[in-house]
This record gives structure tokens, sequence and C-alpha cells, in this order.
């Protein structure tokens, strides 16, 4: 049985420590040989010290002196932990991994977080929730190379503020040379509609149990928060200018008739949301098209039977298929469809409120 003053080592990743305390029956606070602390589950640590030793020194009383070592006698050399490096380990590799506390019960289950590094680095790091235009700090701290740290538990109800998760990280050697890695900060968008799904969570080479991995850096590429490159976004927009200038003109709308909900039009064509887009890419003006969509999905969320026409234009599609994940997994409750092909052709997604 672990004890308080243990020294253990982790089962299943690199590094160990002594036990400082208990946060709970199942986790054990670890600090490490540069004073950081780290929770850890029980069952992942191996004790490789007894706690005797220092519980014995804790007791001593004047009456008891501890035995003095003869003078001119060295202190005795403290072993220094060398970290294990892996071919391929050069190129930092990231990952975050989410495990159900019970999988049997998915739909009431917590789940843990942990913070993966495959690499032959060091890595400071923070792991945070983004709302709106602030972020909140879940877990920071110190991970070792080519091993994995539990990060917290969280409830289901979590799950709400976790579409937008930012990393920043520092990357670093101790006592050798090493190659210069950029500080990085990441922003992803999670599907958290796969917590909800057994099938989501896979084997993994992580982990002895199934879990939900998603990846945040492979091989010193950061992923992008959006499944679409800036670059391919560009492409796409300076097309449909094109497309734009070479379609024919549509036919006059027809004129709607007047109701106690009357229909509200939304343009997300970005020329209609801002003056300029100076200095913007193509993902940050998308980012600020999918906010407008939003923003007005919430605006409308209690007018039950409220439809709304967002128009977004024809173009590659982009814009619209964005549209249709988020009506698809945040708003699964609204129906969509096609808005009138007469007054919009094929550039408008109507939305009804339920």
């Amino acid at each position: 049985m672990i004890k308080i003053g243990d020294k253990v080592r982790f089962l299943n990743s690199v590094g160990g420590g002594l036990v400082k305390a208990f946060q709970n029956k199942n986790m054990v606070l670890v600090e490490d040989e540069n004073g950081f602390d780290f929770p850890v589950m029980v069952g992942e640590c191996v004790v490789v010290g007894s706690s005797d030793a220092s519980l014995h020194n804790s007791r001593l009383s004047a009456a008891e002196p501890p035995t003095k070592l003869p003078k001119n006698t060295p202190a005795p050399e403290k072993q220094k932990y060398v970290a294990e490096e892996t071919p391929g380990g050069e190129r930092i590799s990231i990952f975050l991994a989410y495990l159900p506390v019970d999988p049997k019960t998915l739909t009431h289950s917590n789940y843990e977080a942990y913070f993966v590094n495959e690499s032959n680095y060091y890595l400071y790091f923070s792991y945070m929730f983004r709302n709106n235009n602030s972020c909140t700090t879940r877990f920071h701290g110190l991970v070792e190379p080519n091993t994995k740290i539990f990060m917290e538990e969280f409830p289901r109800a979590d799950l709400n503020d976790m579409e937008h998760v930012c990393i920043q990280m520092i990357a670093f050697k101790k006592d050798k040379p090493f190659i210069l890695k950029n500080a990085l900060s990441i922003e992803l968008r999670l599907d958290t509609v796969k917590f909800f799904k057994l099938h989501c969570f896979r084997e993994n080479d992580y982990f002895d149990e199934d879990a939900l991995i998603f990846p945040v850096v492979q091989s010193d590429l950061p992923e992008s928060a959006l499944l679409i490159s800036a670059t391919a976004l560009q492409e796409s927009m300076l097309r449909k200018k094109q497309d734009d200038a070479q379609e024919p003109p549509q036919p006059p709308a027809a004129k709607r008739k007047k109701t106690d909900n009357p229909v509200v039009e939304i343009d997300l064509h970005i020329h209609r949301l801002l003056d300029s887009t100076q200095g913007m890419t193509a993902a940050d003006m998308l980012n600020y098209q999918l906010d407008k969509f939003h923003e007005t999905l919430k605006q409308y969320e209690k007018k039950k039977g409220q439809q709304i026409v967002f128009i977004h234009g024809k173009g590659e599609g982009i814009l619209r298929t964005a549209i249709e994940k988020e009506l698809k997994t945040r708003y699964r409750s609204y129906t969509f469809q096609d808005a009138s092909f007469q007054e919009y052709g094929f550039g408008a997604t109507l939305v009804k409120i339920r």
C-alpha cells in the first residue's frame, strides 16, 4: 500500500518522485526532482523506496539527534534522472486524451483528461477552455519526454465549455544541446458529440482502455482548428469572387406574405459584415462569419418557430459546409433545409428554431 513519503515510479510512463499527499482514495500527489507536484492515479504508481526512513526522521527529538557524518566526508551524490529518448522523438507530437470513468454508463459518466507528450522534449504547457474572448486555465504544469500526465476529472456538464480548447507550450531539454522549438499557442475545436458515442473511444497506444484521442501537434506541425487550410480557404474565396462576377443575375425575389413571425434574413457575406478585411486571413474571416451565425441563433433561441435564412452564397460551399456541421452537432433540435431557390438560388440555408 502506498504511503505518504514513499518513493514511486510511474507504471506506464517515464518519471516518478515522492508521495506528498492523497487527493482522494484513487489519486496521490507526487513531487518530482524539480519540485513540481503531479496528480497521479494510485494504480499508475510502483513503490521503489519505503517511507519508513522519512517517517523516522520526522519523529526524531532533541534527545535522539541524527547521526553526524565524520568531517570531510563527501555527501552522497544524487543520481540524476536521465530522460529516455526515442527514435523520431526530435519532432514533437502532442495529443489530448479523454477516458470515461465508467464506460458502462457513458451518458452519466465523468471523464478523465490526459496530456500525451510523444517527443524527446520536456514541455511546459497550459490547458485552457476559451469562451468568447476569454480563456480559463484548467491545468498547467511540466510533462516529461515520452510520457503522459493526468490533468483532471470533469463532469459531462463541462462538455458545453469544451468546444474551443487552447494549448500553450514551451519545449526544452535538460543538460544537453537540442534543436530550438518555437513556442506554440494552438486552439482546437473539439467535436464534443463524440463523447456521447462509445464507438468513438478506441484502442490506442497510450492506455490499456479505449480512449478518445485528439491530435494537437504531429511531427512539429500544429493541428488547425478547422479541417480546411487557410491557403485552401483563400483560394476558394478568390474563385468565389470570380464566379460571382460571371454568375447571371438571380430572378427577382417573390413577394413574401406578411406573418406574425416574419422570416429573418442574415447575410453572411464577409463584405456585408465588415467594412474592411485588411490583415485578416481566410480562416479569420470564416471564424467571424461563424461567430455571427452563432450570435444570431443565440438571439432567437427562445423564439420557437422562428425561421432564419442565412445567406452564405454558392462559391465553393466552405461556409455552407461549416454551418451544416454546426447545425448537426450543436443545434440538433433545429430543422434546416435549402432556402427558396426562387428567392436565393443555391446560396442560402433556412433554419427553424424548435
